[in-house]
């Protein structure tokens, strides 16, 4: 339920490497519905939002696009794939 900003100048700087070519798509999908959204343990403003792919340039991956989150704002850090998932709370899906 929130915006988060993406700029041309982030996106630009993930998709240089060559494992993200062509990962923007996933990079929208995973943010408006990822599968688990976890607090970073690092940074308190950080979210880490996952999706799991079949089939990227590596293999089947997590995709984690990484957000800040502050008062109002929220806006893309990086995305990168990954095998595992941080640990952290988990934001989403809620615990029951």
């Amino acid at each position: 339920g929130r915006s988060v900003r993406l700029t041309d100048e982030r996106l630009k700087h993930i998709l240089e490497h060559p494992e993200m070519k062509r990962m923007s798509r996933a990079i929208e999908a995973t943010l408006a519905g990822p599968e688990r959204v976890i607090q970073s343990v690092s940074d308190s403003e950080a979210q880490l939002y996952y999706r799991f792919y079949v089939g990227t340039r590596v293999g089947d991956k997590h995709l984690c696009v990484v957000i800040k989150v502050r008062h109002e704002d929220a806006f893309v850090l990086t995305a990168y794939l990954t095998d595992t998932i941080k640990k952290g709370d988990r934001i989403w899906p809620r615990k029951s």
